[in-house]
């Protein structure tokens, strides 16, 4: 009997999926629940467990495509029959081709290099007028679907999805799809993603008939100018090597470029006295590992620290939605873990509600998930405040970019001995710098600076007992 593997949904709101690796290959026995493959989503990285008992018959889709959820990725023969076993050639190949192909109509229609003014709004109109005939019902008032990685890639190069036609299930706007369309029009446009500049976004497509639009384009202009001075072969030169970047990489990139263009970062050092922590760490340490079957580290110290920041000054617990700063009541800290592949933030949920062996415990488990690529979606979501700890590897201190959609993160340099003076005298004691990174739309400087005294007063004034 075959079973059917399909991409499974990894969230509410998570609509497709990359395979990153197949684990196994065609011919291979697998057992129901073990490990098959891999994937990669807009939220976490995965790995998708067997079906069924059988043998793994065939590959439909490849390392590196992106599909819609419930997509048929491959089949297993779950009688187990190895005779069965065919390896036909990927089937979303051709697809992808089709779904590309009327979007990379209008490229013959619009010079590439074209760096005027006012040809760059020809790439938007030709695209539009190719499109809209194939996607009629979607500007007709009827619910666009799409994905939130995709409405962001939309609004970031000015695109409207109602003119393009999703190649996904039910009519759905995929990665692919919008690809495909920036691919075709995004070059004579001008908005590459790592250009899209908030404030020249409303010039390109609403004010590209008017000749007064070149000013307030010039950022972007000079962009391109850039990218046209610089001939690509001088990117390659004496001996190297090429990797392309991962799904993971791909996103982190992405997300990181929205967040410095969204928000206007702002920094703020302070240094903390960590001796009192250090001290008590000591001697509690081996203690508290053998009472609680967990180690004791200090990441734990700064959330209980931050908490009490928060607490304090709520305006640092907050998004901004538009002209609204929306002051979130929960307490959920995001926590950089890096991995071999990238990183990832899981949240710990509630923070101010766990005493200090509930936090340990929690990200213990969290940051061993996120290396085994076991962790949920809704475990890397509704963070409201982060801290990184680039002082593990040894920094002194890092300026660490925002987590959107967050308005401040954390980062701590290492700990240290150094000398300092204490009441007049020279005195050796464990140092640790702090950086707060801030979105300035939501939080002056009055505000960080009082935040990061708190957590400060918190750390050189520890009171609560470890075990």
């Amino acid at each position: 009997m075959a079973v059917d593997i399909v991409m499974p949904q990894m969230g509410e709101s998570i609509f497709e999926g990359t395979i990153t690796k197949w684990l196994k290959k065609p011919g291979d026995k697998v057992e129901r629940d073990e490990p098959l493959f891999e994937i990669s989503t807009d939220k976490v990285d995965a790995e998708i467990p067997s079906p069924s008992a059988g043998v793994l018959k065939e590959i439909k889709v490849g390392e590196g495509q992106t599909v819609p959820i419930q997509t048929v990725v491959g089949v297993i023969d779950a009688a187990g029959s190895a005779a069965a076993v065919s390896v036909p050639p990927p089937a979303p190949a051709p697809a992808k081709s089709q779904a590309s192909a009327p979007a990379k109509t209008p490229v013959a229609a619009v010079p590439v290099p074209a760096p005027g003014p006012a040809q760059r709004p020809a790439a938007p109109v030709a695209l539009a007028s190719s499109s809209a005939a194939a996607s009629a019902p979607a500007s007709g008032g009827e619910r666009i679907h799409s994905s939130p990685l995709v409405r962001r890639m939309a609004k970031e190069h000015g695109i409207d999805l109602a003119t393009i036609a999703g190649t996904g299930a039910g009519g759905r706007i995929s990665k692919q799809d919008i690809e495909a369309v920036i691919a075709a029009g995004g070059a004579p446009a001008a908005v590459p993603s790592v250009a899209s500049i908030p404030a020249a976004r409303p010039v390109l497509v609403p004010s590209a008939p008017a000749p007064a639009a070149a000013p307030g384009a010039s950022g972007v202009q000079t962009h391109v100018a850039l990218e046209t001075a610089v001939p690509r072969e001088k990117i390659y030169f004496g001996n190297y090597e090429v990797q392309p970047m991962s799904a993971m990489r791909q996103r982190i990139a992405e997300h990181m470029v929205a967040s410095k263009h969204v928000s206007p970062h702002v920094y703020s050092v302070d240094e903390i006295d960590m001796t009192k922590v250090a001290v008590l760490r000591g001697k509690a340490k081996e203690e508290f590992e053998k009472r609680y079957e967990t180690k004791l580290t200090f990441m734990p110290f700064f959330v209980k620290a931050a908490v009490a920041g928060l607490r304090a000054f709520p305006t640092m617990n907050a998004s901004l939605d538009g002209t609204n700063v929306v002051i979130h009541k929960d307490i959920n800290i995001g926590i950089a873990v890096a991995l071999d592949w990238g990183l990832i933030v899981p949240v710990v949920k509630n923070a101010d509600e766990k005493n200090l062996l509930g936090i340990q415990r929690t990200m213990n488990d969290l940051a061993e998930r996120a290396r085994s690529k076991k962790l949920k979606p809704e475990e890397v979501q509704e963070g409201t405040f982060s801290i990184t700890n680039p002082g593990v590897f040894g920094g002194l201190f890092g300026l660490p970019v925002i987590s959107q959609p967050n308005v401040g993160i954390l980062g701590l340099g290492a700990i240290e001995k150094r000398p300092i003076v204490v009441d007049d005298a020279i005195a050796i004691r464990s140092m640790c710098y702090v950086t707060l990174s801030y979105d300035h739309r939501v939080v002056d400087g009055a505000i960080a600076h009082q935040f990061l005294h708190k957590v400060k007063e918190t750390l050189e004034n520890w009171s609560e007992p470890l075990l």
